[in-house]
């Protein structure tokens, strides 16, 4: 890595934490520069402008998602279509403690503000949701494959345990409540939901 992309890397995890814990327009690129030590005209080097940043953070953020669910299925042979869905949970919640900031970003109002008027906004954060609800989705294909889940439409069903999932991260995210308290009720209730006739 370049000193250049060292620094551009130290800019975007910077701005992840600020925007995630203060909001957009709470942000400023010289609270940034001071958090980082790189001048304001560093930046602007690396990003035409706040909203350019943002968009890079969401571009960056799911290409580690997809990283980081390959090498953790690199790691794990789950044997059917069921036992997958509980890795696939257990690695979005593992996931979502690893990139603890950008999954409070991912639940703060202001992205989706800017996803109504911006294609770009809206396609990068489609695309995040479209790539973690596709690995639900790809378990319980396998599960209909296999015979481990009932009749059920995946992409549906991928959906509401997404719900179900992210719902639990966010509790964890706003203090709320300790998702892991509720690990093995989740997998109980995904169990009955998916389970053979």
């Amino acid at each position: 890595m370049t000193k250049m992309s060292k620094k551009k890397a130290a800019i975007l995890e910077a701005a992840t934490i600020l925007f995630a814990n203060k909001g957009f327009a709470d942000t400023s690129m010289q609270e940034l520069s001071k958090m980082t030590g790189a001048a304001e005209g560093t930046i602007f080097y690396h990003f035409k402008n706040k909203e350019h940043l943002l968009l890079t953070i969401l571009e960056a953020t799911k290409a580690r998602i997809l990283e980081e669910f390959e090498a953790h299925m690199d790691q794990h042979q789950p044997g059917t279509g069921i036992e997958e869905m509980e890795e696939v949970v257990a690695f979005y919640l593992l996931l979502a403690g690893r990139m603890e900031y950008q999954f409070l970003l991912l639940h703060r109002h202001f992205l989706y503000q800017f996803a109504e008027s911006r294609p770009e906004f809206r396609e990068n954060l489609e695309a995040i949701y479209n790539c973690l609800v596709i690995l639900f989705e790809q378990a319980i294909q396998k599960g209909l494959d296999d015979g481990s889940i009932g009749e059920v439409n995946p992409r549906k069903s991928a959906l509401i345990i997404f719900t179900m999932v992210d719902g639990l991260v966010r509790f964890k995210n706003f203090n709320l409540y300790d998702a892991g308290a509720l690990f093995n009720d989740l997998i109980e209730s995904i169990r009955r939901m998916l389970k053979p006739n």
